[in-house]
């Protein structure tokens, strides 16, 4: 399979794929349907598990002829693989076919203010390795020395191919070094001035791209890593701040600005403190800093589901004061939005996502909309954002995106 090694950056940037559908209505040409149609089909074999050539030709709508081709090559690839022959039924049994895990894989780095996550994920969507270290506001050097450190363990610990790596996903908040948090230290905000590419050139030899982590987590569940099975939803991220992540009709929608799904940063009028904004509430660090006032410092997130009797207090009301604040911004996603469902994630232990989940459905149900939105906990594990960011190469180079037809704004530098 031939790779191009070729940075990410201006028009295959997060923000230009938001936006291609919205610069040019151009056709297209054969050969830009061609992939799009190969994409399609290796997308379809993805998600099915296994499949065969009559059900793709029947799931698609292209012609027998055209997936046989399409399926030939994309075995010449060795993206998918031959697994048996379907039995029973007339005629000659089908042969079946099934996604090669090994034929590509992606890195994935979530940078955030309270941890670092790699993972390395197969074409299959299985988190092949990771590696999660605990660090409080990291610098740019101090990434870039826990990833040179990490990745040869990380690559041998997946048997991963590196000749058939695709690419780097990198997952971080918005404003990573501007917002204000509890013991931000000083000349953190340098993160604002950070070119990611250049800053891993080094350390990582792959096309980079870059992406906020709640996009990237919405991603990972919309491609069906985690399971998501909904076309629409808004994918809520617990983290050290709060983020959200607005999926329609399968696509993630970044806004005009890139700045959609930016729930943290709503007002949150209903609290104590004047202009504050609802991640001052909902955010792991939100949670710490109340710990800390109790005299109970937070070693370890599983230390939450203590039975400590402080501790547990403490959560509980974190529960009902987090309950309290997302409410109305939630109201807004329900009515103008009309999800299939609001999906909550991050690193927040799942017993208290669950208990947050049915503490805010009970909480719309109580108010007068025109719909009903329910809450549930995400299928992603809490490394959500590095795991959706390992997709964003598969969907550069493999799978289908609704920008893979548009011909305006699409360049490559290699």
């Amino acid at each position: 399979m031939k790779r191009e090694d070729r940075t990410v950056t201006g028009p295959d940037s997060a923000e230009a794929r938001g936006k291609r559908l919205a610069i040019s209505l151009s056709g297209t040409n054969l050969a830009r349907a061609s992939d799009y149609n190969q994409r399609i089909v290796l997308q379809a074999i993805r998600l099915s598990g296994e499949t065969t050539r009559i059900a793709l030709a029947r799931q698609t709508g292209l012609t027998a002829p055209t997936i046989a081709n399409i399926t030939t090559r994309l075995g010449e690839m060795e993206l998918i693989a031959h697994v048996g022959r379907k039995h029973g039924g007339r005629g000659q049994p089908a042969l079946r076919l099934a996604i090669n895990p090994d034929g590509a894989f992606a890195i994935g780095l979530n940078i955030d203010r309270d941890h670092i996550t790699l993972v390395a994920l197969d074409l299959a969507g299985e988190v092949r390795s990771r590696v999660t270290r605990e660090v409080r506001f990291a610098m740019p050097a101090d990434v870039v020395e826990i990833v040179a450190s990490e990745l040869d363990g990380l690559l041998s610990a997946g048997n991963i191919d590196r000749a058939r790596i695709l690419g780097v996903g990198v997952a971080r908040p918005d404003d990573l070094g501007g917002i204000a948090l509890p013991h931000k230290p000083k000349g953190y905000e340098s993160w604002s001035q950070v070119d990611f590419a250049t800053l891993f050139q080094e350390v990582l030899p792959w096309p980079v791209h870059i992406d906020n982590d709640a996009a990237a987590a919405a991603l990972g569940e919309a491609q069906g890593v985690g399971g998501q099975e909904k076309p629409s939803f808004f994918y809520l991220l617990i983290s050290a701040g709060l983020g959200g992540g607005p999926v329609i009709d399968g696509s993630y929608y970044r806004g005009a600005r890139s700045r959609s799904g930016e729930i943290g940063l709503m007002p949150d009028p209903g609290a104590s403190v004047a202009s504050a904004v609802v991640q001052d509430t909902v955010s792991l660090s939100a949670l710490e800093e109340r710990l800390l006032r109790e005299g109970r410092p937070l070693g370890a997130l599983e230390d939450l589901l203590a039975l400590d009797p402080v501790m547990a207090t403490t959560v509980d009301q974190w529960i009902a004061d987090a309950t309290r604040a997302l409410t109305g911004p939630l109201v807004a996603v329900s009515c103008l939005l009309d999800p299939d469902a609001i999906v909550i994630g991050g690193r927040l232990p799942v017993p208290l996502i669950e208990r947050l989940s049915a503490r805010i459905n009970a909480a719309l149900g109580e108010v007068a909309m025109p719909n009903r939105v329910p809450v549930h906990p995400g299928q992603m594990p809490a490394e959500a954002p590095a795991i959706g960011a390992a997709i964003l190469p598969f969907l550069d180079q493999l799978l289908p995106s609704d920008a893979i037809l548009m011909q305006a704004g699409r360049s490559e530098s290699v």
